[in-house]
């Protein structure tokens, strides 16, 4: 096997931005603007996702998953809406999660959170 490869490394938290294993890159907690609407915090997640996949050469296009994490999930509009504009057609498997976030902010603080899989073999 491969070497597995660890990126964005939080001490603070003990996890891992992005890893590196094989063919395959997983992210986690890809977050931005907080405390702002939920369409920026959507296009802010997506911007933490595509910073944290430049650093392995790669593009929101190489994302083959998702797991969307909302506070409220009738927010899913607006989130289709985003990744139309964003992913290039190029859409990946996904699934949305209404979730209580344990966060600093409460309910005027983080409303989406994204983790993903992207594919970086050959």
């Amino acid at each position: 096997m491969a070497e597995i490869e660890r990126y964005d490394i939080s001490e603070q938290w003990a996890h891992s931005g992005l890893i590196k294993a094989g063919d395959f890159c997983f992210l986690s907690y890809c977050v931005g603007n907080i405390g702002g609407t939920i369409e920026e915090q959507i296009n802010g997640a997506f911007d933490h996702m595509e910073e944290r996949l430049a650093m392995v050469g790669l593009t929101l296009e190489s994302v083959v998953q998702m797991d969307c994490l909302f506070r409220d999930v009738w927010n899913i509009p607006v989130m289709e809406k985003i990744i139309k504009e964003r992913f290039n057609g190029k859409y990946p498997v996904r699934k949305s999660i209404q979730t209580e976030f344990a966060h600093v902010g409460g309910k005027e603080g983080l409303l989406f959170q994204a983790d993903a899989v992207a594919y970086c073999g050959k």
